[in-house]
């Protein structure tokens, strides 16, 4: 089955499973979601994923993290840039999502970038989602 679009597909099943409380999640794998999946492993949002082989695309193993009395990390994960409304910001127009205590990520011609890190290089780009 095609999928219009994997980011918003990846965000949807994370969502899902941390509503369950799963320990992993399997997801599409792509250049953008690993992207999006480094950037949730630097935050400290996942504990880190791995790539499965299935001799097609593959499959990203995403494990999630909880805190230690098994409170949510990731509260609100929300897809910004949609494909029918693209949506670009500057450096300057970045989000700061819960005045600095979330993170919006970017894609930028640097790659995939929190919006932190994009920052601090100076670069502005296409926002991707938002994460509280």
């Amino acid at each position: 089955m095609a999928i219009g679009d994997p980011i918003a597909d990846m965000l949807t099943r994370i969502r899902n499973a941390v509503r369950n409380r799963s320990k992993t999640v399997t997801c599409l794998n792509s250049k953008v979601c690993r992207g999006i999946a480094d950037v949730l492993r630097d935050e400290g949002y996942i504990e880190g994923y791995d790539v499965i082989e299935d001799g097609r695309q593959g499959l990203l193993r995403v494990r999630l993290k909880y805190g230690p009395a098994g409170e949510t990390v990731l509260h609100k994960l929300r897809r910004e840039s949609k494909p029918g409304r693209r949506v670009y910001r500057s450096v300057e127009e970045l989000p700061r999502p819960l005045q600095g205590l979330g993170i919006a990520i970017v894609s930028t011609s640097k790659g995939v970038l929190s919006d932190r890190k994009a920052r601090t290089e100076r670069v502005g780009g296409e926002l991707l989602c938002t994460i509280e």
